[in-house]
């Protein structure tokens, strides 16, 4: 079995095409118990609709806030009300990244990671199960005053889902 490419964009190239309901499906609910930093005052667009936009155009390939704004912006007015937002008002590049900034990134990756373990499929094979292993340096991460950080992932190779992702400590031991 060949390996599988380490990013989740070249990963979903590869793969048929989707419907929303097909691809989002649950990641509203799974969002659902994340608190809003946002004050109630005001808020046009719930958190899970805004959150679950910017999952599907960052998986899309789009990665920078703008980038992510431009692909709500673009979608047909059917996705658009398919992810909750309705077809002629859409969340804003700065409203976007106000929320996704001002939100806990460790609660968001949680709540993520257990919709992408609940849509897992368990596989059944007469071999055993193959996780893959990979250490990375996070590019920009050094400053004057720190070191580069150094992360550990684990990766099913059958589903391709992310096991389990570690920060390592990156001073050398004698």
């Amino acid at each position: 079995m060949p390996a599988l490419p380490s990013s989740l964009i070249s990963s979903l190239s590869c793969a048929p095409a989707l419907t929303v309901a097909e691809t989002a499906g649950g990641l509203p609910e799974a969002l659902a118990g994340l608190p809003d930093p946002r004050a109630r005052r005001g808020v046009r667009h719930q958190l899970t609709v805004v959150v679950t936009a910017a999952v599907c155009a960052v998986v899309a390939g789009y990665r920078s806030y703008t980038a992510i704004a431009e692909w709500v912006a673009d979608v047909p007015a059917t996705t658009a009300v398919a992810l909750g937002m309705t077809a002629d008002r859409r969340p804003s590049e700065a409203m976007i990244r106000r929320l996704l900034q001002a939100m806990d990134p460790q609660l968001l990756t949680t709540a993520i990671s257990v919709w992408l373990a609940d849509r897992a499929t368990a596989t059944t094979s007469t071999t055993g199960r193959a996780i893959a292993v990979d250490g990375k340096t996070l590019r920009g991460s050094r400053t004057t005053d720190t070191p580069a950080r150094h992360v550990m992932t684990a990766c099913d190779q059958a589903t391709g889902v992310v096991l389990a992702s570690t920060t390592v400590d990156s001073g050398l031991s004698s």
